[in-house]
């Protein structure tokens, strides 16, 4: 029987799923994972990809949604903790061990994800120095559940029935458990960050307005005030000289998006998900 149920939407992910789920299965073995791969919405051979690796199994729907794909995905998976991975990231077999571990000894609701690592090497200078200040921020480490992996026991699954129609579905689980109820496990995941400042805007809009969106959805945490996030990120920016020179460009990287997302909630714009193509295609090791 296996362990852990892993469900990974995948949206148009051909050129490096293989790799990517090779990776993250290389130590596993027979049966102590049930993978299923979502693929939405694809116009190459994601699901081809995916069905080349041993011990996945590919689920294939028409809508392009990631949504969609984490329901379809529950739907298909029988076991629990349950594992919910972005088709983009770098994970290693004992990482998902240690984070399936810690959810199986935890009786009460609990959610949990490994420590996120962010990889710039190939970033631009700017797009570095927002990193170098975002990874100060609450989000960051106050129990960060999301960004890519999120997983959660079966008493933390029965806080919501259906995924709903949201952008921000990692927030959205985050924020169905209290700081108390999320834990770090062993272990890193890896995500690259955008190429560019460019490229990170557009995805940052997105985020925010996902973020606005939850207003509408029912959630456990209450959201701390802004001027409360800002004043902490700010004393710990300021106990750091060698990252004032990164505020400004962070403070950007972070306003624009906000502003973007206001306009597009007055104007009643859709903003799709769609794949950042600056992050895609390499293994993240």
């Amino acid at each position: 029987m296996s362990t852990a149920s892993i469900v990974i939407p995948a949206h148009d992910e051909g050129a490096g799923i293989a790799a990517r789920l090779g990776h993250m299965l290389a130590d596993a073995a027979p049966g102590e994972f049930e993978v299923v791969v979502v693929a939405n919405g694809c116009r190459d051979d994601t699901a081809r990809q995916a069905a080349s690796v041993p011990g996945v199994t590919v689920v294939e729907i028409a809508e392009a949604s990631k949504i969609a794909a984490l329901n379809a995905g529950d739907d298909a998976v029988t076991a629990f903790p349950r594992l919910y991975l972005d088709a983009d990231i770098g994970i290693d077999t004992g990482t998902l061990r240690a984070l399936v571990r810690l959810l199986a000894a935890a009786d009460e609701p609990c959610a949990a994800a490994p420590t996120l690592q962010v990889d710039a090497r190939r970033s631009s200078w700017a797009m570095r120095q927002y990193v170098r200040v975002w990874e100060l921020s609450d989000y960051r480490r106050d129990g960060h559940v999301g960004s890519g992996v999120y997983a959660v026991n079966a008493a933390g699954r029965r806080r919501w029935d259906r995924f709903p129609d949201v952008i921000a579905d990692d927030r959205f689980v985050q924020q169905q458990f209290d700081p108390s109820e999320r834990r770090t496990s062993e272990g890193t995941f890896t995500v690259r960050a955008p190429a560019t400042m460019r490229a990170h805007l557009r995805r940052a809009t997105r985020i925010d307005l996902g973020n606005r969106e939850l207003g509408a959805v029912a959630q456990r945490a209450a959201p701390v005030p802004a001027r409360v996030r800002y004043g902490r990120l700010l004393s710990r920016v300021a106990r750091r000289p060698a990252l004032w020179v990164a505020l400004p460009i962070y403070v950007y990287g972070y306003a624009v998006p906000m502003l973007r997302a206001r306009r597009a909630l007055r104007r009643g714009q859709h903003v799709p998900w769609a794949r950042d193509a600056s992050v895609r295609d390499e293994v993240a090791a």
